[in-house]
């Protein structure tokens, strides 16, 4: 499975939309571009392999491996990047400005699932950033 997350940057965050085969699964936000600083920029485009990974703060969640001089780039729930994230991604219903969002927890669920479901068949997620 291929997902696709076009990203849109503004100075206060960057803004997404998370698609798979051209079908719409949901928004994200994330930090702004900041040259892949850690805990205070988004991760650089290009592809990653997805994985489960557990925590106790956020459960069942997803991971982003290999994301070049960072470690633990996850997709979680979250509606404020800048308060909220420290380099991940979080999928949103919608989006409400530059790295806010709403519905957090629904739209990372619905990802959840479809990505749980893939790798439960043996199957590589792939996701690809891209502007």
């Amino acid at each position: 499975m291929v997902l696709v997350l076009s990203r849109a940057y503004f100075p206060d965050g960057t803004n997404g939309k998370l698609e798979c085969e051209g079908k719409f699964i949901c928004c994200t936000i994330e930090l702004p571009w900041k040259n892949n600083e850690k805990r205070v920029s988004c991760i650089p485009e290009g592809e990653y392999l997805l994985r489960k990974r557990y925590s106790r703060k956020f459960q069942w969640h997803i991971e982003v491996v290999a994301v070049k001089n960072r470690s633990f780039i996850l997709f979680h729930p979250a509606n404020n990047a800048q308060k909220e994230l420290n380099g991940c991604i979080a999928p949103v219903t919608k989006l409400s400005g530059p790295g806010l969002g709403l519905q957090s927890g629904q739209a990372f669920v619905k990802l959840k699932n479809l990505v749980y479901k893939t790798l439960e068949r043996e199957e590589k997620v792939l996701l690809i950033v891209q502007s």
